[in-house]
């Protein structure tokens, strides 16, 4: 990056801008003074970033990971990039393998060949060769893929990711909403580390700003870890809902995700996102979420790159009161 360049002059391309993840980093690029080219399928659905800075500064353009030459024009001049595509479930081409490995894969050879030195990539905890996941293994061949074309591109692995928009939270309180009845699969022991999505914003703005080791690898992730089960009791009780809890063994629990994603086929995507459970989804419920200890003793996480981690005991209820039965009026008394 030229570092002659006034700050508003410097431009960064970030593909996958307009996710839930997304919104906060372009948001929190913005407020740094970059000039921000959102790179996604549809520009027509990225309207929503133009008030996350001020007048021109966030402009949106189409690629698609799946073609080079897309990522390459949304390369042109740019001083910077971010990668943050990636796919909870696989729909037609929008494949794992497609997205996670071959799309990171693309984007990485396209800012070599453009000749940015300063990149980010978005992969997740959990990203492993060797997982029975899919999503775990495929995550991890990206990152293998971008280390190789890039060696000091900047991998941030994030856990579950919380905010208003999210589909952790939302997804329990909507299912305690409808079903009397929610399933602990393997029994509810999965620790989680919950990370805020304005944090994860906050970490690539850290790390394109300089302040991430040339090279590593970030393990990001709140300050609470907890059970499925301790996460589940949360949520009820946010939302003023008594249900029972059942546990689910992995076998059983993959076999009702096996039927849930078919019927998602079959009514076309008409069944919400929050009722689809995939059978890669339970599989990656056999492993925990967290943040390693090599990485808090190395500090390759958000307190290392100077960032305070929000609670979700503290953020998520503000969001959870529109699932209780009186909504967000629940707590009001009559004069």
């Amino acid at each position: 990056m030229n570092e002659a360049k006034r700050r508003s002059d410097r431009l960064v391309t970030v593909f996958g801008g307009a996710g839930f993840v997304g919104r906060y980093v372009v948001r929190a690029l913005a407020k740094q003074g970059w000039l921000v080219r959102v790179a996604v399928r549809r520009p027509d659905l990225a309207f929503h970033l133009q008030p996350s800075g001020g007048v021109g500064q966030i402009t949106a353009v189409q690629a698609n990971l799946r073609y080079p030459e897309s990522v390459a024009a949304a390369l042109r001049n740019a001083d910077a990039a971010v990668n943050l595509v990636g796919i909870l479930r696989q729909r037609g081409k929008q494949t794992f393998e497609a997205v996670h490995h071959e799309g990171a894969r693309n984007v990485a050879a396209a800012v070599r060949a453009a000749g940015i030195g300063n990149f980010v990539h978005i992969s997740a905890l959990g990203a492993d060769p060797g997982s029975r996941s899919d999503y775990a293994r495929t995550k991890a061949a990206g990152e293998a893929a971008v280390r190789e074309i890039l060696p000091d591109a900047t991998i941030l692995r994030p856990s579950v990711v919380f905010g208003p928009e999210d589909h952790f939270f939302n997804r329990f309180a909507a299912l305690a909403r409808l079903s009397p009845v929610l399933p602990l699969i393997g029994g509810g022991v999965t620790k989680l580390q919950p990370v805020y999505a304005g944090d994860v914003g906050a970490a690539v703005a850290a790390a394109l700003d300089g302040k991430a080791a040339p090279g590593a690898i970030y393990e990001l992730g709140g300050p609470e870890v907890r059970s499925l089960r301790e996460i589940i009791g949360f949520i009820l009780a946010e939302t003023e809902r008594k249900r029972a809890l059942v546990s689910l063994p992995f076998g059983p629990a993959s076999g009702f995700g096996a039927i849930s994603e078919l019927m998602a086929q079959l009514t076309l995507g008409l069944l919400p996102e929050d009722f689809v459970l995939t059978p890669d989804q339970v599989k990656l419920l056999r492993q925990d979420n967290v943040v390693s200890a090599a990485a808090t003793v190395a500090r390759r996480t958000l307190n290392g790159l100077g960032i305070a981690p929000e609670s979700f005991e503290a953020l998520v209820p503000a969001y959870l009161t529109r699932y209780r039965k009186t909504g967000q009026f629940a707590d009001q008394r009559s004069a």
